[in-house]
């Protein structure tokens, strides 16, 4: 079947059914997304369609099959061949008659077409019977889909179609299915509805009746002012005669007239028709044109059988005159024998002639009306034939020179449909691709920021009032590297890096970057949240779960990592043009780094800072480790996070189905808080951005160097950690690996700038 059949069923089941139920249709019949029009696939494909909808609809093939042939017709009309389909014939019998003579005329474009084979019969008792051949089985239920659906729209009738006989097709060869219906055909009546009485006065009631008497009585004299014809018949009848009530179709009464005797000579008659044939009942020739006698000599010669130089191509019944007349109404296809042909013309092409049947019952004999069944200028000179050969009145000279074009505007389209197709194929891989960058962007940039930059937008930076921020490194790293082939570092920290990364989609925080055995991840950043220090409290907690699973290459044994938490304002931006990377500014980032190189193995390490944020949430467990030398800062009072109170590991490592760490707040519905300010929001934030300005530049102004100056520091730029309650009585919390432990704590507050 050309692509075109495959194309209808595809527009068919996205149209009724979507197009989600035509890409697993598809896939169940392991066939392509797309068919070209002008291109040849095989029968299986169509049938494994059908065969696969019958199963995901769960409906018999007749419904399907059915349901297709309605809609094969309208996707025909779609296609542009409504004005074709309409011109057919008069009324469905016409119309059916004349379908054979469509395909073959298809079949100038579609040249590989296998068309099935259609033809009327009138019994005796007034039944009508449809033939219906095809080389296909299991298909006939087609039929009734496109038979009513023609007999709706064009005839505005209703057809009953049913099966009286379904067997192997005997009188033609090859086997072919052959289907008989009996077809019963039913009128629309058009009544006339009842029009809803109008509410108004008697006046008005009044006024329309006489309105439409005076109609009526005007029409009655126009009609009486009618010459009366010949035979005396009234006005009347003279409408009725002309008019079909209800239809306003022409009723032609014509009777034809026949001249007593053939005013033509025989001669004139095989030159005017150079392609005809007459033969009788037992198929010996009687008469041929002058140009088929050119092309087959054997013709000339006397009681010669027609069939000794022909085949029937189409319809492919057995060469005798009963199964010809059988088949009158449909149009003939004779093939030549290339044995029978003289050596001159048997390399050629063999020649095909089409045309009409008709029995000339007075001399029991059988005309062909022919022509030669050309497609193209380049066939006809193949087969040794010019435009003069073919009579002047004969269509097939234009028909040829306009298939010429024809066939170049098919050969254009189909270049049209595959760069289509192609275009279609690469934009798909494009966007594969696309996503592919998108997620790698993704993966290095926040969302919002890869966004901006794929617009060419500037990313300005943006200050953090408060986040909280975590590092990790490895314990006896740099022994480890020292002692392992490279290698090995990469897959232990790629099995290490690999859980982590989990865990930030589970937490929903960011990863910074990774720097060696270095890990970053921030909380708050880039979206803001109020629970930023517990999502990152509880990714260091399923850090250290995960890094037990990860071996030291040396030793064979789990390794460990020290973790360090600091909660504090930092400055975020987009740093360069080429690998930009989002970075973090500010002192936040060295506290931070300072709890995890000050920290111990297998331990999260706390700033005063972090547990005052999380001392009040009531979920974690936290042991104070006392005061400690840091570099760079001085004496701090740190702590230990020892696990959550209220997940277990499995929920902290997102192992349990079903659940996540669910937080006070997701960064959604932060996000989407932010988003809706009402305009007067918007105003008074603005205002209070350019006071802030202001200061800054006060500030900036009165400061001679970047140190601090006391009494001149904005109360803006003054955080403030409250870390009450503070331990009432001294902690017998000692580490066993440092000997430390912490004295009464009197500390009630501290300020940081």
């Amino acid at each position: 079947m050309y692509g075109f059949i495959n194309t209808c069923l595809k527009s068919l089941v996205i149209e009724r059914f979507g197009e989600e139920t035509w890409e697993n249709l598809r896939l169940m019949a392991g066939v392509q997304e797309t068919f070209m029009t002008y291109e040849i696939y095989n029968d299986d494909i169509t049938l494994r369609l059908v065969q696969e909808a019958c199963k995901m609809l769960d409906i018999s093939s007749e419904v399907v099959l059915k349901l297709f042939g309605e809609y094969f017709f309208s996707f025909c009309k779609m296609s542009g061949y409504d004005t074709m389909l309409r011109t057919l014939g008069g009324n469905l019998v016409e119309f059916i008659e004349n379908l054979d003579a469509l395909h073959s005329y298809l079949a100038l474009s579609y040249e590989a077409m296998n068309a099935p084979s259609f033809r009327v019969e009138r019994m005796d008792d007034g039944r009508i019977l449809l033939h219906y051949y095809s080389d296909r089985k299991g298909l006939y239920h087609i039929v009734p889909g496109i038979i009513e659906a023609v007999a709706k729209d064009f005839f505005d009738s209703e057809v009953t179609m049913t099966i009286l006989n379904q067997s192997e097709e005997d009188e033609r060869t090859g086997k072919k299915e052959h289907v008989v219906f009996h077809m019963v055909q039913k009128e629309k009546v058009s009544k006339r509805k009842a029009q809803p009485r109008q509410k108004g006065s008697n006046e008005e009631i009044q006024a329309e009746k006489e309105d439409k008497e005076e109609k009526m009585k005007r029409m009655k004299a126009r009609y009486a002012s009618l010459q009366l014809c010949p035979r005396k018949r009234s006005p009347w009848e003279t409408v009725r005669s002309i008019v079909m009530l209800g239809q306003g179709n022409l009723r032609q009464s014509f009777t034809p007239s026949y001249p007593k005797r053939l005013w033509i000579e025989e001669q004139a008659f095989c030159n005017a028709f150079p392609f005809h044939i007459v033969f009788d009942q037992d198929l010996v020739v009687k008469q041929t044109g002058v140009n088929i006698q050119k092309f087959v000599p054997g013709l000339q010669t006397a009681g010669i059988r027609l069939d000794e130089y022909f085949t029937i191509v189409h319809p492919e019944v057995i060469f005798n005159i009963q199964s010809i007349k059988k088949f009158i109404n449909s149009q003939f296809v004779l093939k030549t024998r290339r044995e029978m042909l003289p050596e001159i013309h048997q390399n050629q092409s063999t020649l095909k002639l089409r045309g009409q049947m008709m029995w000339m019952e007075s001399l029991n004999c059988m005309i062909y009306l022919c022509s030669p069944k050309l497609r193209s200028l380049q066939e006809l000179e193949e087969r040794g034939l010019h435009l003069a050969d073919i009579a002047q009145h004969d269509t097939t000279r234009d028909l040829i020179l306009l298939n010429q074009q024809r066939l170049a505007e098919i050969e254009l389209s189909n270049q049209l449909e595959r760069k289509k197709e192609e275009l279609r194929i690469l934009s798909r891989n494009l966007e594969i691709e696309k996503q592919k960058s998108e997620k790698l962007l993704y993966a290095m940039l926040p969302t919002h920021v890869a966004n901006q930059l794929k617009e060419g937008k500037r990313v300005e930076a943006g200050e953090f009032k408060v986040c909280t921020i975590l590092f990790s490194d490895v314990v006896t790293f740099t022994n480890i590297c020292a002692a392992c082939e490279p290698i090995q570092i990469v897959n232990m920290l790629n099995a290490m890096y690999s859980r982590f990364d989990r865990l930030t989609n589970i937490h929903n925080v960011y990863k910074v970057e990774t720097i060696g055995d270095a890990y970053m991840v921030v909380g708050g950043v880039p979206v803001p949240t109020d629970t930023h220090a517990e999502r990152v409290a509880n990714f260091a907690l399923g850090m250290r779960i995960a890094a037990r699973e990860v071996t030291s290459p040396i030793t064979g044994q789990p390794i460990q990592i020290r973790v360090g938490l600091h909660t504090g304002s930092v400055l975020a931006g987009v740093v360069g043009d080429k690998m930009p990377r989002y970075c973090l500014f500010g002192d936040t980032v060295n506290t931070a780094s300072r709890m995890e190189s000050h920290g111990l193995p297998d331990h999260i390490h706390l700033s005063p800072f972090t547990y005052s944020v999380l001392k009040d949430k009531g979920n974690f467990e936290i042991a104070e480790r006392g005061e400690i030398e840091v570099k760079g800062k001085g004496l701090m009072r740190t702590f230990f996070l020892l696990n959550n109170l209220q997940k277990s590991d499995e929920q902290i490592m997102g192992l349990v189905d079903g659940e996540t760490c669910v937080y006070q707040k997701d960064p959604e519905d932060v996000t989407d808080a932010q988003n809706e300010v009402s305009p007067e929001d918007t105003d008074r934030g603005q205002k209070e951005e350019e006071k802030k300005e202001e200061e800054v530049e006060k500030w900036k102004n009165h400061t001679s160097s970047p140190s601090l100056c006391p009494g001149k520091t904005s109360p803006d730029h003054l955080i403030q950690f409250d870390v009450t309650p503070a331990y009432e009585s001294p902690t017998d919390f000692k580490h066993p690996h440092n000997g430390l432990h912490s004295e009464s704590i009197s500390t009630k507050f501290c300020s940081i700038l």
